[in-house]
């Protein structure tokens, strides 16, 4: 016993043992009985071609020459004459015929022999008839390369998916209750039946309706009986799948309208990802746009309450700026340039225009608006510097006038109406001379305090010339002091006048107390200087400032025994007259009429100025302590900075390296380029080690030579400490510059093989592109010039001639690289190029082809049309955008399905 069977590859083979049959069903009597009524059925919708028929199928067959008749309809072939004679070896004679007209097709035939048919085998019969029904009516079905049964079967549930109730998953059980039959018939002819009125409760009158119309309108004839299908556990699916074969031949028209669907889906998925690329490029640019332009304004702010905690809260604001809300901006820029090339490079392999966006959010828009928000920054945080070390200086000026002029005043007081006195009218010669001296000695002293009123005008001008905020005050104390200063001198001079000449009248004075007056003046005006010195307050940033200051304190050190010495020999004087008067008992003789300091005053503020000694020396030394611990901020920043600077330089260089596109398959550079995007990511931590000690320096103040270079030269030095090359600003921007960098080669490579993949090239063709680019783009810009483009064509075998049609050749070729006439080729457009002529693309063309197909040849297609062909969410779409058909052959609900195609490949509404 033999049965025909069909494995995995399509071919036929055939399995010899009853077991097999038995599994099979082919000895099944409900199974039989099925396959011969189908069997003679499907005969008979041939052998009617040729005005004949079959009873029996196993009776029938015998003589072989309806056998032979039936090959010759299915096939169209004319088949050997047949043997006439009706003896058993012309029966075997003719079924061999038939048998070798089988094996010429392709189809082995084992086991089975002519005896077996003529002597009315009917298991061989059937086996037989089931070889010519695979070969002949199944074989050839083919849906997405797959064949026969599994074709045939997807083929059942792309058509019966949208009904309720159909689930076709084989060709015996899902068939039992008729539904799928009567889906089957409405998908293809909904003008047949009413599918909603159909129940699965009433298989039967199910399966009576759809064998009903197919007969009727379709012409398949009944090949089962209903009442067999139900109440067999399991129909035969070899009958079934003979019947259901019919219905795809018979439908096989309805073939070229799905393939006709299938491409205008695979259009408009293509334009449907691209419209929602441009609508989240739009959202981007708008979003990154509007973020910039409110941030402006708070850079280009130069309001400020002038006082240092002011400035200090704006500069930690620009800080939190830098750190939580610039960077996300950084990656959305990053974002919005990969999305842009992402959907150029569709675009180009879908035939499509360019992406214009709106007016105003361009690559290069969006470019300009972030240069000009660097700009911002970098100008603001200079401002934010420059005004902190304004107003420290002033802060500084400011406390340095009030304790200048503090004891200005303080000796002043008392002045004015002294020197106005006319004391020295009733006195005696001594007292006269005295008073002389006196005053002199007081001129003495007002010399010496000539350079603190210098001082206090200086210091009040560099106030005017830094914009004190309370100026006002300041010069009005300044002037006061002033006008005191100028009426001083005018009073000086008139009473030393009339003192010259009341001179004339008294005797000399005593000259002990004229020289100790002398002696002692200006020793307490050196020794004013000295504690005032002493006392003075300091602001430095560098070392060579406090060391400098160290040896001046050291040098005054060093005078302290010869002042001591002036101590000691002004305090003897004053010992002297003691002794004297005491000696010769002289009224009034201790009163020093020359002067108003005593050897107490003398002796007090020197024993002031020793104590300040030490003091000054413990103030200097914690100065000093200060700076060298600013010294170590500058050399950790220098240290940190020269080993980032580098790396990040040696990484732009590899990652530029890789983008070259010489280093291997496209996948491999596209994993060393997330390589190295990971390796970034994990060097974050020195870059934020940095930063801390930077905003360190910032906070401590460390400057450069800030007291002898202007303000400008301090902001720089505190942008770039000495010992490196790199400032904080120059490494942020390298370091956003390289994730930049990583990011577009990253989405340059995934669109060159996105490129490679469509477009069908092999890596060797692509790295021949490469290479040729390479070699031509001399200056490593990434941009070939129009004659650099021109050699590398011709290097890689495309033919321009030098003469005129040569020249309008390749402007053709330039229009098309170079459409927005920038004068340069980059690689994508290259690349393009080299592919894009030799490649299949679907043009509008080819989809107003599949639309007509669809429509029967109408120049327009109605929504149902759409719907029955279409996935609900395409159909839709077209129905939404599709305008109303305009010609005068038009029906209500027609549809203008070319001007819609011919939009798909033009320009986007955005």
């Amino acid at each position: 016993m033999v049965e025909v069977m069909m494995n995995s590859n399509g071919d036929y083979g055939y399995m010899e043992q009853e077991e097999e049959w038995e599994r099979e069903g082919l000895l099944d009597p409900a199974w039989e009985k099925q396959q011969r009524k189908t069997f003679t059925a499907w005969c008979n919708s041939h052998l009617r071609k040729a005005g004949t028929g079959i009873d029996n199928i196993e009776e029938d067959f015998r003589n072989g020459l309806k056998l032979m008749l039936l090959l010759e309809v299915i096939s169209g072939e004319t088949l050997p004459k047949p043997d006439r004679g009706k003896m058993r070896f012309h029966k075997i004679a003719n079924v061999n015929k038939a048998l070798d007209f089988i094996a010429s097709k392709g189809v082995k035939l084992v086991s089975i022999g002519a005896e077996e048919i003529v002597d009315g085998n009917v298991k061989m019969t059937l086996g037989m008839i089931w070889t010519i029904i695979l070969r002949f009516a199944i074989q050839d079905i083919s849906v997405e390369e797959m064949t026969a049964k599994e074709g045939l079967l997807l083929w059942c549930q792309r058509k019966t998916a949208p009904y309720k109730n159909v689930n076709v998953q084989n060709f015996h059980l899902s068939f039992k209750d008729g539904l799928a039959f009567c889906a089957l018939i409405h998908r293809h002819r909904p003008d047949l039946l009413d599918y909603s009125k159909l129940s699965k409760d009433n298989p039967l009158e199910n399966l009576n309706l759809a064998f009903d119309i197919a007969e009727k309108y379709l012409d398949i004839p009944r090949m089962l009986d209903p009442e067999d299908l139900i109440n067999t556990p399991k129909p035969d699916e070899r009958a079934i799948m003979t019947y259901v074969s019919c219905y795809y031949h018979a439908f096989q028209g309805a073939q070229q309208a799905e393939t006709a669907a299938n491409r205008i889906c695979k259009v408009l998925k293509v334009n449907q990802e691209n419209e929602r690329l441009m609508e989240e490029y739009e959202k981007l640019a708008s979003d990154l746009l509007e973020w910039i332009r409110r941030t402006l304004p708070w850079l280009e702010s130069r309001q400020t309450d002038n006082s240092l905690a002011g400035i200090q809260k704006k500069l930690d604001e620009y800080r939190q700026y830098r750190r939580k809300h610039k960077p996300p901006r950084v990656e959305q820029k990053a974002k919005l340039e990969t999305n842009f090339n992402t959907l150029q490079t569709k675009l180009r392999l879908s035939n499509r225009p360019a992406y214009m966006p709106t007016e105003g959010k361009m690559i290069s828009d969006i470019s300009n608006a972030w240069k000009g928000l660097e700009n911002g920054e970098k100008c603001f945080e200079e401002w934010l510097l420059a005004e902190m070390m304004r107003l420290e200086r002033i802060e500084h000026l400011v406390q340095k006038l009030k304790h200048k002029s503090d004891l200005h005043e303080a000796w002043t007081t008392g002045k004015e109406d002294m020197l106005a006195s006319q004391d020295f009218r009733n006195c005696r010669l001594a007292e006269v001379k005295a008073l002389k001296k006196k005053h002199e000695a007081f001129e003495s002293d007002l010399a010496a305090h000539q350079d603190r009123v210098e001082q206090i005008a200086a210091i009040a001008q560099e106030l005017n010339a830094l914009d004190y905020h309370d100026v006002a005050t300041i010069n009005a104390r300044c002037q006061r002091i002033c006008d005191q200063w100028d009426r001083l001198g005018s009073l000086t001079q008139v009473r030393r006048t009339a003192l010259e000449e009341a001179e004339k009248l008294l005797e000399k004075i005593d000259q002990l107390h004229l020289e100790f007056a002398k002696r002692a003046a200006p020793f307490n005006n050196w020794l004013d200087g000295a504690r005032e010195d002493l006392v003075d307050m300091f602001i430095v940033h560098t070392m060579e400032e406090i060391q400098g200051l160290i040896e001046a304190h050291e040098q005054f050190k060093a005078t302290l025994g010869e002042a001591d010495k002036e101590h000691l020999s002004i305090v003897g004087l004053y010992q002297q007259v003691q002794q004297i008067a005491q000696q010769h008992s002289i009224p009034g003789g201790l009163d020093n009429p020359y002067t108003s300091l005593t050897s107490k005053d003398i002796s007090s503020k020197w024993g002031d100025v020793k104590n300040l000694v030490p003091q000054r020396d413990g103030t200097l030394q914690a100065e000093l302590r200060k700076q060298q611990n600013n010294e170590m901020m500058r050399r950790q920043f220098a240290e940190k900075a020269n080993n980032i600077g580098p790396w990040i330089e040696a990484q732009m260089d590899a990652v530029a390296g890789i983008a070259m596109g010489m280093q291997g398959a496209l996948e491999d550079q596209l994993n060393r380029l997330k390589d190295y995007e990971q390796n970034v990511i994990a060097y974050k931590g020195h870059m934020d080690e940095l930063e801390k000690i930077h905003q360190g320096i910032q906070e401590g103040m460390i400057f450069e030579n800030s007291s002898r270079v202007g303000l400008t030269h301090a902001v720089a030095y505190l942008l770039a400490p000495r010992y490196t090359q790199y400032t904080m600003e120059t490494l942020r921007v390298g370091w956003e510059q390289l994730l930049t960098s990583i990011n577009r080669s990253i989405n340059e490579i995934e669109n060159q093989i996105l490129t490679r993949d469509s477009k069908g090239i092999t890596q060797e063709q692509l790295n021949e592109y490469r290479a040729s680019f390479n070699y031509f783009d001399k200056n490593k810009l990434a941009k070939l010039s129009p004659e650099e483009f021109k050699s590398c064509l011709v290097s890689l075998g495309y033919s321009i001639g030098k003469d005129k049609q040569g020249e309008i050749e390749f402007q053709r070729i330039m229009a098309i690289v170079d459409p927005n006439g920038s004068g340069g080729v980059m690689f994508d457009a290259f690349l393009d190029f080299m592919t894009r002529e030799s490649t299949d693309t679907d043009t509008a063309e080819q989809v107003i082809d599949s639309f007509r197909i669809l429509a029967a040849d109408k120049p327009y297609i109605l929504a149902d049309e759409l719907r029955r062909e279409l996935p609900p969410d395409q159909a839709e779409y077209c129905i939404q955008r599709m305008q109303p058909y305009a010609g005068p052959d038009g029906v209500a609900g027609a549809l203008d399905y070319m001007s819609f195609s011919t939009a798909l490949y033009g320009e986007s509404d955005l």
